[in-house]
């Protein structure tokens, strides 16, 4: 299998972590939609990807030092309890009928950083640049 140099169109700036955050759940979502329909292999690879991505989120969320609030760190590891056996189910039964769900989260899970990144600017700077942030990603 060969690798592109460059496989993303946007990459998010370096120094903002919930920026790149968002960008890596979007990135996943747009993977998941693309295989959907394709060969059970390829769509294993990404589902793969996407649990791995998961799997990160969970280990910062349960780091001591983690800053998330607590009641937040909860549901958002709730949910990636829920990504975990979801796409077992999918990896397991082969049936794409799942992944928009997994999708579907992604991509909300993203707005809502977005949203906190438009916010945060939002306090400091004028409207146009809070705005900004949606469009960078």
């Amino acid at each position: 299998m060969t690798v592109p140099a460059n496989p993303y169109s946007r990459i998010p700036e370096q120094g903002n972590p919930a920026r790149t955050e968002a960008w890596a759940l979007l990135e996943a979502a747009r993977e998941l939609h693309r295989v959907k329909e394709l060969p059970l292999e390829e769509r294993r690879a990404v589902l793969r990807r996407n649990w791995r991505l998961w799997t990160i989120f969970q280990a910062n969320l349960l780091d001591p030092g983690c800053q998330v609030p607590a009641e937040t760190r909860r549901n958002l590891l709730g949910l990636a309890n829920f990504i975990d056996r979801q796409t077992a189910s999918l990896l397991a039964n082969g049936e794409p009928k799942g992944i928009d769900v997994l999708i579907n989260i992604n991509r909300q899970i993203s707005e809502g950083l977005l949203d906190g990144q438009r916010a945060s600017v939002a306090r400091v700077a004028p409207p146009a640049a809070a705005a900004a942030i949606g469009q960078s990603i």
